[in-house]
């Protein structure tokens, strides 16, 4: 799994956006907000988490009070709202 070239994501305020650079931009003409775990979801398969198994782990990991059952529904959530900017 990793973010299909063109795909960058921006610190604005308090939140995160996603935006398209390039010829990404020709297929995708919009932005999406991210928030904290959201933006570390994506910060993590930049950094190389290139597998569900690793992403769940990293949230596991990262967020103490997290049950495995969450983690799995607060991913699948996230890769359907990104899913235009992944590559498995």
């Amino acid at each position: 799994m990793k973010i299909k070239e063109g795909f960058i994501i921006k610190k604005l305020g308090i939140g995160y956006i996603v935006v398209t650079v390039g010829d990404a931009s020709k297929n995708f003409n919009g932005v999406i907000r991210l928030n904290e775990s959201g933006a570390f979801l994506w910060q993590s398969i930049q950094d190389g988490a290139d597998s569900r198994e690793k992403l769940i782990q990293a949230m596991l990991d990262r967020y103490e009070d997290l049950d495995q059952e969450t983690a799995e529904k607060d991913l699948d959530e996230f890769l359907g709202r990104v899913a235009f900017a992944v590559e498995e």
